[in-house]
């Protein structure tokens, strides 16, 4: 393992082998504790975006039907995927790279930003051109709507992309108020109101189509005052504690940009993330693409109305995600490995403890949440149902694929990203026109299954980190017994009816919460309740 004196000076980012030991005995306590601390803060952000998410979809729906909604997810899914061509992989960058600068040479920090934000501009520029000058190309035949919608919304990936990595930036640098503020609050608490309005005027749907990324701009002006601020607090913290050695590296490594040697590093780090990056959203987005595109926009209208569903049950893993992350990376360049290991544990038994009564309602209620939207998406149940069975099944590994990017295989990841996304293009292509959304449910169930597998695989020839699967059982029989069995007997017998699903919601509430008292101790719950009284 590469030592943090080698890269003091060295200019390079260092990888990891597989973790040595390390760590004092209570160090595994104390890491449950910090994992509380930020997944509590990290759940309420991701929580509430949950909810404006779900606000943001009923309106899309509610205003402009199954057509309408349809061409606007359409447009919107191509702009997530650009996006994430043209963010680099600098966000993972960041959070792999900005701890480990703030630990062994924080004046190198301000250099490192002001070289991404370069990278970020110049990309996101040119990212958006490529992309406006091809639309009638690509969608050539297409909707008219939807390659106005398309272009329109081409404008904003600059600032787009700009906004993801400064998340990141400040995520990396300590900032998860001011991050759950912004990206988890503000940001979806405005694009329902802009889009309704939108709508309601009469916009077109490119106008709706930008009135949901107008709010981004507004993520950026704020998220560049607080990184200001935490860089501010850093250095001064680091001069404080340094003085000399700060003094010496500010005047030999003060320049406007990073040394060459860490440009290069830099570079070759994001490079595999931007593929990465690109295929995961290319994952998340293409089936409603290619929906669209051979069963109409009603089609996938419908399917991204049970899909935003799932996006908006990933609660538990954003929150947690937020979190492991950047310590994921400190521990990995520490060689903690005790620590490392009790922290991906924890983590994986809470996500599977806490998202999984989420999926499992839906999956028995799936009629009354696609209702919701309206009575022409009631069809799309059944595909409720399957990707909620997908992402419980995924669930099992954890944070894995975070754990094995912060380990800098980014490499490693983009390649499982390319073979999950070429299974699900051609899965979809051969498979949806024959069996429709329902073959394109099943086929992203495997695949989010698929990319686990391989990730799991691969953290454990790589660092010896094996997947807690045995950890992560405990927490998915005990809500199968406490939630999903009492859920589907209420709605066996009421049937999946409003009233059924609020019945079973308080039995699963009542029940989840006893059993988690009575196993506490197994389930790692023992550190939520240090909250109060965090380590000094």
């Amino acid at each position: 393992m590469t030592d943090a004196n080698d890269y003091r000076g060295s200019g390079a980012l260092p990888v990891e082998g597989r973790v040595s030991g390390g760590g004092s005995s209570s160090a595994p306590m104390q890491a449950r504790r910090g994992l509380a601390r930020g997944g509590a803060l990290g759940f309420i952000g991701a929580a509430l975006s949950a909810i404006l998410g779900f606000a943001l979809t009923i309106v899309l729906t509610r205003l402009l039907g199954k057509e309408g909604a349809g061409v606007v997810m359409q447009a919107t899914g191509v702009f997530g995927i650009v996006l994430a061509l043209a963010k680099c992989g600098l966000d993972s960058t960041a959070l792999y790279l900005l701890p480990r600068l703030r630990a062994d040479h924080p004046a190198q920090i301000r250099p490192m930003l002001h070289f991404m934000a370069a990278l970020i501009g110049v990309i996101g520029i040119v990212a958006a051109a490529v992309l406006y000058l091809m639309v009638p190309v690509i969608w050539r035949g297409s909707d008219p709507e939807l390659q106005q919608s398309i272009r329109a919304i081409a404008v904003f990936i600059p600032v787009g992309s700009g906004a993801l990595v400064a998340a990141a930036m400040m995520r990396a640098l300590g900032g998860m108020k001011a991050y759950v503020l912004i990206h988890n609050i503000a940001l979806p608490a405005l694009r329902p109101p802009a889009v309704a309005l939108a709508a309601v005027a009469g916009g077109s749907l490119a106008v709706v189509t930008v009135a949901w990324a107008l709010p981004v701009v507004v993520t950026v002006v704020f998220s560049l005052g607080v990184l200001g601020s935490s860089l501010r607090r850093i250095e001064s913290e680091a001069a404080d504690a340094h003085r000399a050695e700060t003094h010496r590296l500010t005047r030999s490594e003060g320049s406007f940009f990073p040394p060459k040697g860490q440009r290069h590093a830099l570079v070759g780090f994001a490079l595999p993330r931007t593929l990465s990056a690109a295929l995961e959203q290319t994952l998340v987005s293409v089936d409603v693409v290619i929906i669209g595109a051979l069963v109409g926009s009603g089609a996938a209208g419908v399917y991204g109305g049970a899909s935003r569903f799932i996006q908006a049950g990933m609660i538990v893993d954003s929150a947690l995600r937020l979190v492991v992350a950047p310590r994921f990376s400190a521990l990995l360049h520490a060689g903690r490995r005790e620590e490392l290991v009790d922290t991906y544990t924890t983590a994986t038994m809470w996500l599977v403890l806490f998202a999984t009564p989420i999926y499992l309602l839906m999956a028995v209620f799936a009629p009354v949440f696609m209702g919701v939207l309206g009575p022409d998406f009631v069809e799309g149940g059944i595909v409720l149902v399957l990707l909620s069975a997908g992402a419980i099944t995924a669930f099992l590994a954890g944070n894995i694929h975070s754990l094995l990017i912060m380990s800098g295989r980014s490499g490693w990841a983009a390649s499982n990203k390319a073979v999950v996304v070429i299974v699900n293009i051609l899965g979809n292509i051969l498979l949806v026109p024959v069996y429709g959304i329902v073959a394109a449910a099943c086929i992203w169930a495997v695949c989010m299954v698929l990319d686990a597998l391989m990730a799991a695989i691969e953290v454990k020839i790589f660092l010896g980190v094996p997947v807690p699967l045995r950890a992560a059982l405990g927490p998915l029989l005990l809500n199968l017994l406490v939630v999903g069995l009492p859920s589907a007997l209420i709605a066996s017998i009421n049937g999946p009816t409003l009233g059924a699903f609020w019945a079973a919601i308080c039995v699963s509430i009542v029940s989840f919460f006893v059993a988690c008292f009575l196993f506490r101790e197994r389930l790692r719950l023992s550190g939520l309740i240090l909250l109060k009284n965090p380590p000094k």
